[in-house]
């Protein structure tokens, strides 16, 4: 049995998918422990997995009660500032973990490449999402902007990619006193030298939807979609089942689980809603953000398994998110996407080349066009039939045997798996 620890750092869409591997890594006989903002604690700890609560809830709240997150760019800073800001209470909370075999942490988790600098504990870098990989032959989308980049010439994107990243702006000062303060050589850049684990990536999401490219790290293994909603915990509430009984398939629309800011999305929703005649779940973790007076074919619930609700609904309409982009796909449901930052734009794109739903910016996402789109998507048969191969791709996944031999193969030689 080995000494495991999962640094999940985000919203649920960056921490469902470490409770996955949790439930996974368990399974296989070892001990499982989670490091992350005491939010998920009672996600994690009905799941089976050891939690240790990083910071206080105000901290977490406050980060996604910035507006700020949700601008293009923007965003990107006040996430990175944060992390920054969580790597001395992340690192101590490792430290008390004593004896620990293998971490596993997205990037944003600088303390857990720290504490492989310091401790030489194992470390395999997660990545959620192919916009993490700013590959020069198929750059992703992070802004309507890169269109025009990536029909540029391979030898001019490296010549961009050799200036200062953003990343480093942000994060790397910070970071690199800390390393100083534990006695680490600081890395000159977080994004060329801390970005990957030499130990081993792991991308979780399919080829079909990212095909590899030749300057992704070697010492990767891409697998898929998780598709962990928590929906063994938690079956849908009874007034959203007998909604879902009562009548025509809903469109289900979700601004995203940390998304605080969604009143206009939700106002939006609710007058295209209107304008088609059709009826609608709301899903948000703030009911206040939703118009007053809603008719009765419009459903608002705080919380659903995307697994299960989704088999019900006609078209999903969210913020672009990759976990919930995926329960999409798994449940070959239409999606249209309202992208606003960080991975989300290339998500939309990457979804509309796949032909199974259209990506639409801030600015499009208005009564008039979103109305359009969702008479195109509930209409179309296309559309259907790529969201159905989507799904039929997502069922022929690859054993769970490699994964955990791969996982088990970045641990310390001395480590015997029972």
């Amino acid at each position: 049995m080995a000494e495991i620890l999962l640094l999940p750092f985000g919203s649920a869409g960056d921490v469902f998918p470490f409770i996955w591997l949790g439930r996974q890594l368990m399974a296989r006989g070892h001990r499982v422990r989670m490091i992350t903002a005491c939010l998920f604690e009672e996600q994690a700890r009905k799941a089976g997995i050891e939690f240790i609560s990083l910071g206080d809830r105000d901290e977490f709240e406050a980060m996604i009660r910035d507006p700020r997150i949700w601008k293009s760019g923007i965003g990107t800073k006040v996430v990175f500032d944060f992390a920054a800001k969580s790597v001395v209470p992340y690192l101590a909370a490792i430290e008390s973990c004593g004896k620990v075999d293998l971490m596993l942490a997205p990037v944003t988790a600088f303390a857990g490449r720290l504490a492989r600098e310091k401790h030489g504990i194992p470390l395999i870098t997660v990545h959620l999402q192919p916009a993490v990989f700013l590959s020069v032959h198929e750059t992703p989308l992070l802004h309507p902007a890169m269109r025009l980049f990536n029909m540029l010439p391979i030898w001019f994107k490296k010549l961009v990619f050799s200036l200062p990243n953003p990343v480093d702006l942000f994060a790397l000062p910070k970071v690199r006193r800390i390393c100083e303060a534990n006695g680490v050589k600081p890395p000159r850049s977080l994004w060329r030298e801390w970005w990957d684990s030499p130990d081993g990536v792991l991308a979780l999401f399919p080829a079909w939807f990212a095909q590899p490219q030749p300057d992704w790290p070697a010492n990767l293994l891409q697998w898929t979609f998780p598709l962990e909603d928590l929906a063994s915990e938690q079956a849908l509430q009874p007034e959203l089942q007998a909604f879902l009984a009562s009548g025509e398939r809903p469109v289900v629309f979700t601004p995203g689980s940390a998304n605080v800011q969604a009143s206009r999305f939700f106002a939006v929703a609710a007058e295209a809603v209107k304008r088609i005649g059709c009826r609608a779940v709301f899903v948000t973790r703030e009911p206040k953000q939703v118009p007053p007076n809603l008719p009765a074919d419009i459903l608002t619930v705080e919380y659903a398994p995307f697994s299960t609700l989704l088999k019900y609904a006609a078209v999903f309409v969210h913020h672009g998110g990759i976990g919930t982009m995926s329960q999409g796909f798994a449940a070959a449901v239409p999606q249209l996407i309202m992208a606003m930052a960080h991975d989300q734009p290339d998500n939309a794109n990457r979804l509309e080349r796949l032909g199974a739903g259209t990506g639409l910016s801030v600015r499009q996402f208005t009564p008039e066009r979103v109305a359009h789109e969702l008479k195109q998507l509930l209409q179309g048969v296309t559309v259907r039939q790529a969201a159905l191969g989507c799904a039929a791709k997502l069922r022929q996944a690859p054993s769970f045997e490699l994964l955990l031999t791969w996982i088990e193969s970045t641990m310390k030689p001395s480590i015997h798996v029972a």
